[in-house]
């Protein structure tokens, strides 16, 4: 399985769970998302993934001057983002239940389903 479409489509709430516990610059996320077990995480996505939860909201930021190099800019999840970051682990659950439930239909036979993930009856 192609795991970087996968990736697309979940980055945007990974890159929030990684700054829920502590800031961080831009490679210092990559770094953090690689070592949570995404190691095929790109640079160029994580970078446009700040770019967009910033701009839309979620994400606030800082500069820190460096005295070994360039000053780096730091990402803050703010209330918004813990917000969006909600909704997208309940999202996220119930997607994950969805798939198991496909995936290992008899560890899942008598459990009790739960609402559809983006369908409609």
């Amino acid at each position: 399985m192609d795991t970087t479409q996968l990736l697309k489509g979940v980055l945007d709430v990974a890159v929030l769970a990684v700054l829920r516990t502590e800031d961080g610059y831009g490679y210092d996320i990559v770094r953090r998302l690689r070592d949570a077990g995404l190691g095929e995480v790109g640079d160029a996505s994580v970078y446009g993934t700040l770019r967009r939860l910033y701009a839309g909201g979620a994400l606030s930021s800082y500069v820190v001057p460096s005295d070994g190099g360039p000053h780096r800019k730091y990402y803050a999840i703010n209330p918004e983002g813990r917000r969006m970051l909600d909704a997208q682990t309940d999202t996220w659950g119930r997607f994950a239940e969805a798939m198991s439930g496909l995936l290992h239909p008899h560890a899942s036979a008598s459990a009790q389903p739960r609402s559809d993930v983006g369908a409609q009856r």
